[in-house]
């Protein structure tokens, strides 16, 4: 047992063996009690190290995958253009007088020959009425003027007539057959004022609101003049856009080659290009009709030229100044391969799909992009026909990566359908289903 060192000990306490400098430190009974307790807790805890958690694997992330949809397409161009009316009229009076009558609903359609405004006619049917008398008067003298000269020519042999006389009665003559005739066109002139009198509507179509209320004073016409209202046709109608220089000279080309190994087309209206258009809030192009029309030369500024479609509107869903959305088809059809939108993904511009092989491994695929169908991509390059894509859930995987396939199809609208496994079913993918028909 250890004792407390005396004066007369030259040994440390720690070590008995060796003294410290020759001399003995004197330690204080707490100071050693402190380290004993120390060491018996620390040595206990050092013992105790407990054994690390085992790490639980991480399933591979569950992916939808599908062939491309296999399908015939064709391409269109897309422009936006306005709706116009084939014809549109200014109404105006060809008379001055004062409205007495206004005979149409605004708004609403009407037939060619009717009478939109009636102008107080009594002016006119004055004037007519005094043309008339002009006339009569005129034939009375021509009537008198004859007869003379038919005297003259019988008395002027004998010499109870000269030859003044005669001379004169022919000239008198003369004079009123030109004044019939005048008198005759201002008859025909203040008929017209009669008949003018009456406004019609001089096409069918749609009219707009009147301009000017009854018992107003209305000008003739002039191009200082504002018009009593408007017209305009509504069935067919006319859809105006720009066609870019591309485009162009791929239209041309077209007309160009002959069709069935006939002639060549000479111009748009004979080609009979067909053209779709929609309206803003519809769902695609309902409407379909055909170019009839296309500039003679392409505006230098915008690098475009004009180009016009006609549509049937029977059931008038197509109003002249409407905003419109044009597509043209352009080349023949051919067999694409299509995948949703969202299955494309962008590594620094470069677009690419992610596809699933045998073993459900991820492949990169580097893709050259066509035009969109339906919320369909064409898949232009980088693919082959039935080669399982990632259709859904692109996010959650990355080239390299094992990932648990779920089938589902491509269908038309660009949706990825699930499709339910069979019972006992392997986890690598099978066989590509059969495309869905095109709409």
């Amino acid at each position: 047992m250890w004792s407390m060192p005396t004066a007369s000990s030259c040994t440390c306490p720690l070590d008995r063996r060796k003294p410290i400098n020759g001399t003995c430190r004197k330690y204080h009974p707490s100071f050693l009690f402190w380290i004993l307790l120390i060491s018996s807790i620390g040595i206990p805890l050092l013992g105790c190290k407990g054994a690390s958690p085992s790490l639980v694997a991480t399933p591979p992330p569950a992916v939808s995958v599908a062939p491309p949809l296999e399908r015939e397409v064709l391409d269109y161009d897309e422009y936006t253009g306005h709706i116009a009316a084939v014809e549109e009229v200014a109404v105006r009076s060809r008379v001055r007088g004062y409205l007495v009558k206004v005979n149409f609903t605004e708004g609403a359609e009407i037939k060619q020959g009717d009478v939109l405004f009636e102008i107080d006619p009594r002016p006119f049917q004055a004037d007519l009425d005094a043309a008339k008398g002009k006339v009569a008067q005129w034939e009375a003298k021509l009537t008198r003027a004859e007869a003379d000269v038919t005297r003259y020519e019988r008395l002027l042999p004998k010499g109870a007539a000269s030859q003044k006389d005669l001379d004169t009665a022919i000239a008198d003559r003369g004079e009123s057959r030109a004044a019939i005739q005048s008198a005759r066109a201002e008859v025909d002139r203040a008929a017209l004022d009669v008949e003018f009198a009456k406004v019609t509507a001089p096409i069918s179509g749609r009219v707009s609101r009147a301009n000017v209320t009854k018992g107003n004073l209305v000008n003739a016409s002039g191009a200082e003049t504002n018009p009593l209202t408007t017209i305009v046709s509504m069935n067919p109608i006319y859809v105006y856009f720009d066609v870019d220089e591309r485009a162009l000279v791929q239209y041309q080309q077209a007309l160009r080659k002959p069709a069935g190994g006939g002639q060549q087309t000479a111009n748009v209206r004979d080609a009979k290009i067909p053209v779709s258009l929609g309206l803003a809030g519809e769902a695609g192009f309902p409407h379909e009709g055909v170019i009839d029309f296309a500039n003679n030369q392409v505006d230098s500024q915008t690098g475009t030229i004009q180009v016009r479609g006609v549509f049937a509107n029977a059931n008038r869903a197509l109003t002249p100044g409407l905003f419109a959305r044009v597509r043209v088809p352009v080349g023949d059809k051919y067999q694409a391969m299509l995948v949703p939108e969202r299955a494309i993904g962008t590594d620094q511009g470069q677009k690419y799909l992610l596809a699933v092989n045998d073993k459900n491994v991820v492949e990169y695929r580097a893709v050259k992009l066509g035009r969109l169908f339906d919320n369909l991509r064409v898949i232009q390059e980088g693919v082959k026909p039935g080669e399982l894509v990632i259709v859904n859930g692109i996010q959650r995987a990355r080239p390299g990566l094992t990932v648990t396939p779920q089938r589902a199809e491509v269908t038309a609208l660009g949706a990825a359908a699930a499709v339910a496994p069979p019972a006992g079913a392997a986890k690598q993918p099978t066989a590509a289903p059969e495309t869905a028909s095109a709409h």
